[in-house]
């Protein structure tokens, strides 16, 4: 049945020695994915585009699932979901305060992760551990404690200066990240850092920061049968029909003998999965 797509679920127990659970979402139908692994599957799309939004058709994917005027207009495509370093809630021109009070102006936490390498990133306390699923982590530390997504991007911006804050997403497929310590990581950046963190406390207006020192790095595994030698990247846009074996899923990402597809990029494309 052809329908919507939107990224996967996942979920996984962090006190257990098991994989993330994936469910591969397809308008209201639901697929566990992980029992596939070792079969071939394919992926058709249509060719049809609507947004995740307004349900409008579109000829083109905004910010992985928007049409152009939603894209435009929302404050969840806004520039400062990118850089929150940005946020301009208090200048009064946010594009949507309401929503803006319940993404944004919560707590927010700063942590490390190994997702291709050392990685600082930000994520709502409520995406523990979604955020770090999604960027493939093999290793997550929540580092510091903030009240805002403004603030929280004014912490990332001090920290990466020292560390990457990007995945890169080839190294992640190919699995072979090295594990490292996260808390000695911590405490050598934190120390580097420690005169910035200080000032900034000192400049900005009601801002906190609280560190998360007795927090212990989790681990994630992901249910991959053979990480791929070479990435190649599958486009459902040039060809409609992605076929092959699944080898694995990790991240957003599906990992077929034939290539990897990111199906978060594909929000709101339509498509039909046959297994």
């Amino acid at each position: 049945m052809n329908a919507t797509l939107r990224k996967m679920q996942a979920s996984i127990d962090v006190n257990a020695d098991t994989p993330v659970s994936y469910t591969f979402v397809n308008g209201e139908d639901l697929i566990p994915l992980n029992e596939s692994l070792g079969q071939t599957i394919q992926l058709k799309f249509s060719g049809e585009i609507f947004c995740i939004h307004c349900d409008r058709k579109t000829k083109k994917s905004f910010s992985q699932g928007y049409c152009y005027p939603c894209f435009k207009k929302l404050a969840q495509c806004d520039m400062c979901i990118v850089k929150p370093e940005t946020c301009h809630f208090d200048q009064g021109t946010c594009r949507d305060p309401d929503w803006a009070e319940k993404y944004c102006m919560q707590g927010h936490t700063i942590y490390l992760s190994n997702s291709s390498g050392l990685k600082v990133g930000i994520t709502r306390n409520t995406q523990i551990p979604t955020r770090w699923i999604d960027q493939g982590a093999v290793q997550a530390l929540p580092i510091f404690h903030v009240n805002n997504r403004l603030h929280s991007g004014l912490v990332e911006i001090i920290l990466a200066e020292h560390v990457a804050d990007k995945t890169n997403w080839r190294t992640m497929l190919k699995g072979d990240v090295p594990i490292l310590d996260l808390q000695q990581e911590r405490d050598k950046l934190i120390d580097t850092c420690e005169s910035d963190l200080e000032q900034l406390w000192e400049e900005v207006e009601e801002f906190t920061l609280e560190p998360l020192e007795n927090e212990i790095p989790i681990s994630l595994q992901y249910p991959v049968l053979e990480y791929p030698k070479k990435i190649v990247s599958l486009n459902a846009e040039k060809n409609p029909l992605v076929e092959g074996t699944l080898m694995g899923i990790k991240g957003q990402y599906l990992i077929l003998d034939t290539g990897v597809i990111n199906i978060r990029k594909y929000t709101g494309y339509v498509a039909e999965l046959m297994l």
